[in-house]
């Protein structure tokens, strides 16, 4: 078995004395892990460092088996990340968060979601805001996205401002008014507008990690990743300051 494809690095862990497994998020083949030989010498230990891009060719004798990785760096982004605690702590959390889907299970919108942000984590609000649509479409993904589109009892598509707990369907203000202490807030961005406040993306962050707590942490009896709550607390100071 062979193929060839273009992933990011996730993680790695030494395997042995020389070698490590080399976890992956692929373009066509999902996320993927693989035996690095020789991944702790000099030259493959900068590329195998998470947040660059690589080309991968995976070879094993069967499908199912782990099989070996060749890897050729891409775009070696790491060092600038290292540079930012608040890009360090960002693709720490998306690499968690992918952790949540099954292994070798494509997800190609979610790469290029990976790709997009990889590219910006040095900006903090911006790279901020696209997690919390990252958080959304992995739900989508992982079968419990959230219906933004229309007030879930209006049915109007104007001056939706909450979220149902319940049904995660959005809310205009005039139908949430008489329960807006009971309704998760909406912040425009999630739903077309370019602007957006490091208050919004906090309350983003809010929205889409009520839904992964109760759907897919709390199931499987895991806690929210340490590096999103700290992605978080860094944008909440920027909000504090503004």
């Amino acid at each position: 078995m062979e193929w060839t494809d273009e992933g990011v690095v996730l993680g790695v862990r030494r395997h042995g004395e020389t070698h490590v497994l080399a976890e992956l998020m692929t373009a066509q083949h999902g996320r993927h892990l693989g035996l690095v030989r020789g991944g702790t010498s000099s030259k493959l230990r900068p590329v195998l460092q998470p947040g660059n891009s690589v080309r991968a060719v995976w070879r094993a004798r069967l499908d199912q088996h782990l099989g070996a990785f060749a890897i050729e760096g891409m775009q070696l982004r790491a060092e600038k990340l290292m540079l930012s605690a608040t890009a360090s702590y960002g693709i720490q959390t998306l690499a968690a968060l992918l952790r949540l889907l099954p292994e070798r299970d494509p997800h190609h919108d979610l790469y290029l979601a990976l790709l997009e942000i990889a590219d910006r984590l040095d900006d903090t609000d911006l790279a901020a805001a696209l997690i919390v649509r990252f958080e959304l479409m992995l739900l989508a993904e992982l079968g419990f996205g959230l219906d933004l589109s229309e007030c879930a009892g209006t049915g109007k598509a104007e001056d939706l401002v909450y979220v149902s707990p319940k049904s995660g369907r959005a809310v205009s203000r005039e139908a949430g008014e008489p329960w807006k202490d009971q309704l998760l807030a909406l912040p425009a961005f999630l739903i077309g507008e370019a602007d957006h406040s490091a208050a919004d993306v906090v309350a983003g962050f809010a929205l889409t990690g009520f839904f992964l707590a109760r759907h897919v942490f709390e199931p499987r009896g895991l806690a929210a990743p340490e590096a999103r709550a700290a992605l978080i607390a860094t944008v909440t100071r920027g909000a504090i300051a503004a």
